[in-house]
């Protein structure tokens, strides 16, 4: 006759499921597929300023460690517990910079959980038609662009720096003044090829850089 303690035995102090070593490498190997996947969108389709390797890397080895803590989880109860009791301590204090890592880091959390929990068809259609959204959205993008612009320059060139910068449209982001040269940081929505402007800025007399960057973050002065 089968007892309540035969049942809390088999249930918190034996293996449940069928994992078998089959299981576990097909499992990571599908995490491992999904996550090369969203490393590609990400290296190939990056909007931001400075394209980060390190971050890529870590979101394919997020999918794999998610599919591993999923596979652990789901085959015995005490040690899922104990693996959110350890990672209930763990505080995660590095900064997401832009908005869309952390959505490729939500992605990669996903790929994982669906490996781990044997939804490979579920984690690979998944992980495809994230990927074709989102490369619609980025191909997409039509209207003018946000870009950066500052200039560099001496105080003798101020008067002719103001004179080229008067007919655009801009918003000044930050001045900086340091003896005898200004720093100017303007907002420009523009087209991509009305960049012109930025050589006949370079080319005045006392003007020491003008450097464009398209701008798709967070803005701090």
């Amino acid at each position: 006759m089968t007892t309540f303690a035969d049942i809390f035995k088999k249930s918190f102090l034996e293996e449940a499921g069928d994992l078998t070593i089959e299981k576990f490498v097909l499992s990571m190997l599908v995490a491992f597929i999904c996550g090369m996947i969203v490393f590609a969108v990400y290296r190939n389709f990056y909007r931001g300023v400075i394209y980060n390797n390190n971050f890529n890397i870590l979101l394919v080895m997020t999918s794999l460690i998610t599919c591993f803590m999923v596979i652990v989880i789901s085959s015995n109860v005490v040690l899922s517990l104990g693996m959110v009791g350890a990672l209930s301590i763990v505080r995660y204090r590095t900064a997401v910079k832009d908005p869309l890592d952390v959505g490729f880091l939500f992605w990669t959390v996903a790929v994982g959980v669906t490996s781990g929990a044997s939804l490979y068809i579920i984690s690979l259609l998944g992980t495809v038609f994230i990927a074709a959204i989102f490369i619609i959205l980025v191909k997409c993008k039509v209207g003018k662009r946000q870009y950066l612009l500052v200039i560099k320059y001496l105080d003798e060139a101020a008067e002719v720096v103001e004179k080229e910068m008067e007919s655009k449209k801009k918003v000044l982001k930050n001045k900086t003044v340091v003896k005898d040269y200004t720093e100017l940081t303007y907002e420009m929505h523009m087209n991509e090829g009305d960049t012109s402007f930025v050589n006949t800025l370079s080319e005045i007399k006392g003007v020491k850089s003008a450097v464009l960057v398209e701008f798709s973050g967070g803005y701090s002065s």
